[in-house]
């Protein structure tokens, strides 16, 4: 809940077993424009099922936490065809407060690392991912944006941050430009990024990464702040 007294929806997965001396990571899993709605429920985010299946829970447990935007609302006020954009000229969109202010009182409540908070999305959601490290640029271990874009013009704020990103040149939802003139300029400033890029994948195939790079997953967990 905000100031103003908006709510969101959001699924925690909690990992069993927790130890009374021991902290966990988190993840934060932005879905895509097809898991919009009030159901609460986790479609639109191939990373929320994949991290929290028991084989996956076994190696690495981890809280998982998968807000709910709302069915006209998105979280980042940009159309996705254009690709990069500049985050200082856009505001912050109610939704991805939101969100953000969900993680915060979770991190609050639960036993999680602060050094080692995640985030992850796909489509719209990876718009999201790019944006959340955007607006809180020294927060987060890692992140994974996939099929999305982002700002070029914080390369130099993530240049410490180990980002790995996937976009595919067959996408026609969310063009690949949008990551690749990100990564170029995170690479001249030597920063710590990984890019997969496949030439063909359709949007809908790009945003299987979490099945399709089964890397992903001890990448993603290794990384500390």
């Amino acid at each position: 809940m905000n100031a103003g007294g908006a709510t969101m929806p959001y699924r925690l997965f909690i990992p069993t077993g927790l130890q009374s001396d021991r902290s966990y990571p988190i993840v934060l899993c932005f879905h895509g424009a097809a898991g919009r709605g009030t159901d609460n429920m986790t479609r639109g985010t191939l990373a929320y099922p994949v991290l929290t299946a028991k084989q996956r829970q076994k190696k690495h447990p981890a809280f998982v936490l998968a807000p709910q935007c709302p069915k006209d609302g998105k979280w980042v006020n940009h159309l996705w065809k254009d690709g990069a954009y500049d985050s200082s000229k856009v505001t912050i969109s109610d939704q991805m407060a939101l969100a953000l202010a969900i993680l915060d009182e979770l991190i609050g409540k639960h036993p999680i690392d602060r050094n080692r908070v995640y985030v992850t999305g796909r489509s719209m959601g990876g718009f999201a991912t790019w944006d959340a490290i955007a607006r809180r640029p020294d927060f987060f271990a890692a992140a994974v944006p996939i099929a999305g874009g982002g700002d070029p013009w914080m390369a130099e704020k993530w240049k410490d941050l180990p980002i790995w990103t996937v976009a595919s040149a067959g996408d026609r939802t969310c063009p690949v430009a949008g990551t690749r003139v990100v990564v170029e300029v995170l690479k001249k400033v030597k920063a710590n990024v990984r890019y997969t890029e496949h030439p063909t994948k359709s949007h809908g195939k790009i945003c299987q990464a979490w099945e399709d790079i089964p890397e992903l997953h001890d990448w993603l967990f290794s990384q500390k702040k």
